[in-house]
């Protein structure tokens, strides 16, 4: 469950979560990353920044929700599996 503003959570840091979530559930079900990547309808390439956390070098990763539900879906797994708890707060700055 999310908790709330006042999480200290980065937007990097909840996105190289994110990462680590997505390429233990893929290892757990033996899948290469070009096999999910297929299987969800999306690029190699944008699966493998993904796992690292970023959707352009330096830039944290940022994936449409149909994208994150497909990946769900093939990794038969929530999204609560996928996402961390803690979210970095969105509407700091504004």
């Amino acid at each position: 469950m999310h908790t709330g503003k006042g999480d200290s959570v980065s937007m990097a840091d909840f996105s190289r979560a994110m990462g680590v979530a997505l390429q233990r559930l893929r290892l757990e079900r033996g899948l290469s990353q070009e096999r999910l990547a297929h299987m969800a309808g999306i690029a190699s390439y944008t699966y493998q920044k993904f796992e690292k956390g970023e959707s352009k070098p330096g830039t944290p990763m940022n994936p449409r929700l149909f994208t994150l539900l497909a990946l769900a879906e093939v990794l038969e797994v929530t999204l609560e599996d996928i996402v961390p708890a803690d979210w970095p707060d969105l509407t700091e700055g504004r």
